[in-house]
C-alpha cells in the first residue's frame, strides 16, 4: 500500500509539472497570436489598398480581356499586350504552395492540411509530373519527402511573427518560377484563421492573377501619372502585388498556428488537471483505507491482549 501511494503521489507531482509547462506555453502562444492578428490587421490595410491601385491601373487591359472573351475574338488577343501575371495560359503544371508548422504541439493543425493537400493531388492529377510542391515549414516538406514527392522547393524557420523582408525569399521564388515556366498556376494552400477557436482549409489561385474585378473600383475617372507608360508600371507593380498576396496567407496561416497552439496547449492543461484531481481522489481514497485498515490491526491487537 506505501509503494502504492507513493507511486501515486509521483504520477501528481510528474502530471502538475507537465501542466505548469503546457500552461506557460498556452501563455506564450497566446501572447503571439494577439501580437501576430495586429500585424494581420494593419497588413490587410495596405493589401487593400494596393489592390486598389493595381486594379485600377489594370482596368483598361481587364475591360479589354472581358470585350474580347464576350466577343469571342480570340484572334484579337494576339498583337494586345497582357501583362504577364495576368495572362493565363494553358495549364501544364500546376504549382502548390503548402504552408506548414515547423514543429509539433499545435493539434490537427498540420494534419488538416496535409491530408486535404493529399486528396486534392489524388483528385486532381493522374501523374507527378503534372504538380510540384513548394512546401514552406519544416512538416510538410517531411511529410512530403517521406512519401516520395520530389519538392521544387522547401524553407524552413519562418519565425513567429514573420516580416516580409525575412520571406521575400519565399514570395519572389514562387513569382520567378511562375514567370519562368515552372508551372503554369500556383495555389497556396493554409489554414486560414476564422476565429481562436477555428480555422479551415484553404487553397486559393494566386498566379495568374485572375480575382482582379473591374467594378471594385470606386472611381474610375482617378488618372495616375505614370512613367514611362501604364503598362510598364503594370509590369512592375504586379509582381509586389503577386508578393503580397502570398505574404498576407503565410501571416494568415501563422496567426491560425499560434491558435492552433494556444487551443492545444490549454487543452493539455485542463487534462492535466483533471488528471491531477482523479488521481487525488484515488490517493485520498488509498490512504483513507491504510489508515482504516491500521486502526483495525490496532484494535484488533488491543483486544487480543484483554
Amino acid at each position: 500500500m506505501a509503494e502504492s501511494l507513493m507511486d501515486i503521489k509521483r504520477q501528481i507531482a510528474s502530471t502538475k509539472k507537465t501542466g505548469q509547462i503546457t500552461q506557460a506555453m498556452q501563455m506564450v502562444s497566446g501572447a503571439k497570436l494577439s501580437q501576430i492578428e495586429k500585424r494581420a490587421n494593419n497588413y490587410q490595410i495596405y493589401a487593400n489598398k494596393v489592390r486598389e491601385i493595381v486594379t485600377h491601373l489594370a482596368a483598361a487591359q481587364l475591360l479589354q480581356l472581358e470585350a474580347m472573351q464576350t466577343d469571342g475574338k480570340a484572334d484579337a488577343k494576339q498583337g494586345f499586350k497582357v501583362a504577364s501575371l495576368l495572362q493565363e495560359r494553358e495549364v501544364k503544371k500546376t504549382g502548390y504552395l503548402v504552408i506548414t508548422s515547423d514543429r509539433g504541439l499545435v493539434g490537427g493543425y498540420n494534419s488538416t492540411i496535409l491530408k486535404a493537400m493529399m486528396q486534392m493531388i489524388q483528385d486532381d492529377h493522374k501523374s507527378p509530373d503534372e504538380y510540384c510542391i513548394l512546401a514552406v515549414g519544416g512538416t510538410g516538406a517531411d511529410f512530403f519527402k517521406a512519401r516520395g514527392v520530389d519538392l521544387a522547393y522547401e524553407y524552413r524557420g519562418v519565425s513567429d511573427i514573420p516580416t516580409f523582408n525575412e520571406v521575400r525569399e519565399i514570395v519572389k521564388t514562387a513569382v520567378t518560377m511562375f514567370d519562368s515556366g515552372v508551372f503554369d498556376e500556383l495555389y497556396v494552400c493554409y489554414n486560414h484563421h476564422v476565429n481562436s477557436l477555428t480555422s479551415a482549409f484553404r487553397a486559393e489561385k494566386m498566379l495568374p492573377i485572375t480575382d482582379l474585378d473591374v467594378s471594385e473600383v470606386a472611381d474610375k475617372n482617378i488618372d495616375y501619372l505614370t512613367e514611362p507608360d501604364p503598362d510598364a508600371v503594370l509590369e512592375a507593380i504586379l509582381p509586389q502585388y503577386a508578393e503580397s498576396l502570398i505574404f498576407g496567407s503565410i501571416m494568415d496561416a501563422k496567426t491560425a498556428e499560434h491558435a492552433a497552439s494556444t487551443t492545444a496547449m490549454k487543452s493539455a492543461t485542463d487534462n492535466a488537471n483533471d488528471l491531477i484531481s482523479r488521481l487525488s481522489v484515488t490517493y485520498n481514497r488509498a490512504r483513507q483505507a491504510a489508515i482504516t485498515t491500521e486502526i483495525t490491526e490496532i484494535v484488533g491487537g488491543a483486544n487480543a491482549l484483554e
